[in-house]
């Protein structure tokens, strides 16, 4: 490794994802069984030398397609859940024989983005993760396509991956893809484009280079790459993307492979803070004056003088975004009232409140306790 860069042989744990494409042959249809040996035995190295490991794996879809007999190239949603069903079991039976071999038990987790985002289901979640770890298994998690509905999917492990690994308060997260890194352009179109050995923080000009999924990319592409390196690095969590189609690609990392490092963002923050900051869905989104944008940027609560307008539908407690004056992502919290009593309280006092809704609720809508600001862009409001 160069120095100054994350090791992963040096992490307390660590959070490995691992696409479609590299766990299942498309000839077959059947797993890549050396190639995953491989990674068991990268697995167990890292234990060996103390390594807590999670692996975040897709392949259950493709792997029952074929022997469902749904051959075509798109499928309906239930024939994406039926193939989930059948899949995971494969999927599954795969990655516990492979850790088998070198004396790891294989604990399977489905999850889908509601899991996370209910702050009750995720600290369940993390309770069952970190027991399993205590316990010494290796948790192998996918999204739980079998019954999720496109409202509360992930849509790709990438994400997926990110919260994980904020989930667990991970040291390191590993996507292994089919590329070997961030670039400044697509490398397959653009021969001038150069690859980034490290990325210190994630940019606006860092964002323009995921551009769109180029044909041959996994399916998140590089967006979702990205996204997942926001969440990740916001929780403290530095992240490489990595080539993964070589045998033992964790020991090639370790060994100082060529990837791209994105370094984890100072400053600590909560698990609350942590959780909110993560949010994936957020309902809403309250668009802030000037005033109200410099008095949560010096850390006070957002009260509903400084509210001109409320977007979204949303409860008491659910995430929502803060946007400043010029439409900008500024903060992510939870939000003290529904939205219909903030539609009717934005733009009042305080004291107005109480006439306004017909009962005393909290001064904030938002309080600081509940906030945290964010940088760049974020998901779109669910409708």
């Amino acid at each position: 490794m160069s120095p100054g860069l994350p090791d992963p042989s040096s992490a307390r744990l660590l959070v490995v994802k691992i696409g479609s494409a590299l766990i299942v042959d498309p000839d077959a249809a059947t797993p890549r069984t050396a190639w995953l040996a491989s990674v068991a035995a990268d697995i167990a190295a890292l234990r060996a030398r103390g390594v807590g490991v999670i692996v975040v794996s897709s392949g259950a879809i493709a792997l029952a397609r074929r022997q469902l007999g749904l051959t075509q190239k798109r499928l309906r949603l239930e024939e994406k859940q039926a193939a989930a069903s059948v899949g995971q079991i494969r999927l599954a039976q795969a990655w516990s024989e492979a850790l088998s071999a070198h004396g790891l038990v294989a604990a399977q987790l489905l999850l889908t983005m509601d899991d996370t985002e209910d702050r009750r289901r995720y600290l369940n979640a993390r309770a069952t993760l970190r027991t399993l770890l205590e316990l010494g298994a290796v948790p192998v998690i996918n999204e739980n396509d079998s019954v999720a509905t496109g409202e509360i999917r992930f849509g790709d492990n990438d994400r997926l991956a990110g919260r994980v690994a904020e989930m667990v308060e991970a040291d390191q997260l590993v996507l292994l893809s089919d590329i070997d890194g961030l670039y400044t352009a697509d490398p397959r179109r653009d021969p001038a484009a150069a690859h980034l050995p490290v990325v210190a923080a994630i940019t606006p000009e860092i964002e323009a280079m995921g551009g769109a999924p180029p044909p041959g990319y996994s399916s998140g592409g590089m967006r979702t790459k990205l996204v997942a390196a926001r969440i990740a690095t916001q929780a403290g969590c530095a992240m490489a993307i990595a080539l993964g189609g070589v045998a033992h690609p964790l020991a090639s990392l370790e060994a100082g492979a060529r990837c791209t490092w994105f370094l984890p963002q100072p400053g600590g923050r909560s698990a609350r803070k942590r959780w909110i900051a993560g949010s994936l869905a957020p309902l809403g989104r309250l668009h802030v004056d000037a005033g109200a944008a410099r008095a949560i940027r010096r850390g006070s609560s957002l009260l509903p003088a400084g509210v001109v307008r409320v977007e979204g539908r949303f409860e008491r407690g659910d995430a929502v975004e803060i946007a400043g004056p010029d439409g900008a992502a500024l903060a992510r919290g939870l939000a003290a009232y529904p939205s219909e009593d903030a539609m009717l309280i934005a733009g009042h006092r305080t004291d107005e409140i109480e006439a306004l809704l017909g009962w005393r609720g909290r001064d904030e809508l938002i309080h600081r306790d509940d906030l945290v600001l964010v940088a760049g862009p974020l998901p779109s409001v669910s409708s």
